[in-house]
């Protein structure tokens, strides 16, 4: 459950949350795993960032390895050899990835999703197994399933989406109900269960979704849909608009935002919660993240931080390390010289330098927020 610990002050903002598998301090970033695996890390690699929590996807996971595999070896945490906390995202994404951008990968209707990923296997999702397969993995949060959409479709899609939103969401929560009961899930052993708010860019569509699911009562609340408009520029009207409709006290995920500009600006929103593909994949592109002041200043001023392309030819002789105020295992021990010769040679050992690198920079980043508050 969320903890509003004394120095949340008059906001009542929750500085961490706690769920079976630990507690989260917020602000807290959550490297998505969505099959299982933060690609070319182990757990070991993750813990060592100072990763508190993984987000995972019940609709890849489903496929592979595959429910039967994931209960048979005992759930998430067991079969990947995480002990912290995980996160499921429900599947919704997909319906806007996949189902919103191109009607031959299946159908969305009021009982649920219809996904044909490869053209003949069908595969059903509905809030009810969403649920069901969630809590069977042993996810610390569920996030009930939604409709996303983009912010440039139209208002009838937007005013479906979240009507159909509201009613899967009571839907998640009468099933987790039940679960609950049914396995005997008392605090502390009781995930918590998060609902997405959804409206892309109308704010009434915003409002009414937002009231609706805090009428259900959750224990946290999510910002959904595609967080940046057609080009590229984060939403930060309508982020910060969401987070006014939900009472401080509960605490938000920001659902796919990792780039670490649009991070500090939501959390000094009051959102504690982050997850996104960003860091991890920039990383094996060779795109890394490095500050250019002591990450544990007293603030974040304009410049804080630089990327570094290590592709670039004025790495090819440096001795230098990556980052001076880097702790991370890329930093410590390697040289830009190096970390440049295994990107050129495409050596699997650059993407897990880098991945780390990255993962720590945005560990260090939540520290330092974390250290000077979140101004609300």
């Amino acid at each position: 459950m969320p903890d509003a610990g004394a120095a949340a002050g008059a906001s009542n903002t929750p500085l961490s949350i706690s769920v079976p598998h630990g507690s989260v301090q917020l602000p807290a970033f959550l490297p998505d795993a969505t099959r299982g695996v933060v690609r070319a890390l182990d757990a070991g690699d993750v813990a060592n960032c100072g990763v508190q929590a993984l987000q995972m996807n019940v609709f890849h996971l489903m496929q592979r390895p595959g429910s039967s595999v994931v209960k048979a070896c005992g759930g998430l945490h067991r079969l990947f050899g995480w002990d912290g906390p995980i996160v499921t995202d429900s599947g919704g994404f997909q319906v806007y990835s996949l189902i919103r951008q191109n009607p031959d990968y299946g159908q969305l209707t009021e009982r649920g999703m219809v996904f044909r990923p490869d053209g003949r296997r069908r595969i059903k999702l509905t809030p009810e197994k969403s649920i069901q397969l969630q809590l069977a993995y042993g996810s610390d949060v569920v996030v009930c399933l939604d409709d996303c959409t983009s912010v440039d479709e139209p208002l009838s899609a937007q005013r479906e989406a979240v009507l159909r939103t509201i009613k899967w969401a009571a839907r998640c929560k009468r099933e987790f109900e039940h679960q609950v009961e049914q396995r005997q899930l008392a605090p502390p052993s009781r995930p918590l269960l998060l609902a997405v708010i959804q409206g892309g860019g109308e704010r009434q569509l915003r409002k009414q979704c937002a009231e609706a699911l805090l009428e259900l009562d959750f224990d946290a609340y999510g910002l959904g849909g595609w967080p940046l408009d057609s080009e590229g520029n984060l939403l930060l009207d309508v982020i910060a608009y969401i987070r006014e409709l939900v009472p401080m006290r509960w605490p938000m995920h920001a659902l796919g935002i990792g780039q670490p500009a649009s991070v500090v600006a939501c959390a000094r929103l009051g959102y504690g919660l982050f997850d996104s593909t960003m860091p991890t994949r920039d990383a094996r592109h060779g795109r890394l993240y490095t500050f250019d002041e002591h990450p544990h200043s007293s603030e974040l001023r304009t410049g804080w931080y630089s990327y570094v392309y290590i592709q670039d030819a004025e790495h090819i002789r440096s001795a230098e390390p990556l980052s001076q105020h880097c702790d991370c295992l890329c930093c410590s021990r390697y040289s830009r010289a190096y970390l440049h010769h295994l990107f050129r040679t495409a050596d699997p050992l650059w993407h897990r330098l880098a991945t780390v690198h990255n993962l720590r920079f945005m560990t260090q980043l939540m520290a330092r927020l974390r250290s000077i508050g979140r101004p609300v």
